[in-house]
């Protein structure tokens, strides 16, 4: 009868280790970002059922699953669609909790870390220091650290984001291999081949994930200008040259 209702199962309940525990979040992370609710549940309640996992590891793998990322992203867009600006309250990764006013908000997708949310807020208070002056205004928030979301009344910034230009060019195998990331914030203005170099102006209104990406390419990738965004890049390879010589 269990054969007939395809109900009859066969085998033990496996066993994961941390890595692929971690694997398996990741991909329910990104299912949830992405708006896939329904198959980031059976993932979920595979692991729930079938995993074996420890009592952290299960305690990780519900706090998953409650954690309202798709509502907010939902919430989010709908509100970019309407032109509404609205207030945030959001836990930072030190914990604090920080409100802020958004005249413009998108929702891009960065890396393998999947979807965050970028907005142009009223508030500058919360930021002590800032190489980019110019990008005061910008925020770079993970959907699952926002705790409420309310309308107001007021204007919309129609012009976006405030944001650099940055160019950089690519040598060596990168003339070729260089790809263009199509729904990362930091989007191409301009992408030429000049005799042995690519030249690619980007558009930048965070330069966190551009920097990441500058230095995955080593020596193949300078950036030219602006010199704000060159001199943090030459510290950060100063500061990682100075552990190695040290170590």
């Amino acid at each position: 009868m269990a054969i007939a209702q395809q109900e009859f199962e066969v085998g033990e309940p496996f066993t994961l280790n941390k890595a692929q525990v971690g694997a398996l979040l990741q991909a329910i992370r990104l299912l949830n970002d992405s708006g896939n609710t329904g198959e980031a549940q059976i993932l979920s309640s595979l692991l729930l059922e079938r995993g074996e996992l420890e009592a952290p590891m299960r305690q990780l793998v519900l706090q998953k699953v409650s954690q309202p990322t798709e509502a907010w992203r939902i919430i989010v867009e709908q509100h970019c669609q309407n032109e509404q600006p609205f207030h945030i309250l959001y836990t930072n990764s030190q914990g604090e909790d920080l409100a802020f006013t958004v005249r413009y908000a998108e929702i891009a997708f960065e890396e393998e870390k999947g979807f965050y949310l970028y907005i142009w807020c009223d508030e500058t208070e919360d930021i002590k220091h800032t190489d980019f002056p110019e990008l005061i205004h910008n925020r770079c928030l993970r959907l699952d650290k926002i705790k409420t979301i309310l309308p107001i009344n007021g204007y919309w910034r129609r012009e976006g984001l405030d944001f650099l230009k940055v160019y950089l060019h690519f040598s060596g195998g990168m003339v070729k291999a260089y790809e263009s990331k199509a729904r990362s914030i930091n989007k191409d203005i301009s992408n030429e081949v000049v005799e042995d170099v690519r030249q690619v102006v980007k558009r930048v209104p965070h330069p966190f994930w551009l920097i990441r990406e500058v230095l995955r390419y080593g020596e193949d990738c300078v950036v030219v200008s602006p010199d704000s965004v060159r001199s943090l890049v030459r510290a950060k390879l100063k500061t990682l040259s100075e552990r190695y010589e040290t170590e």
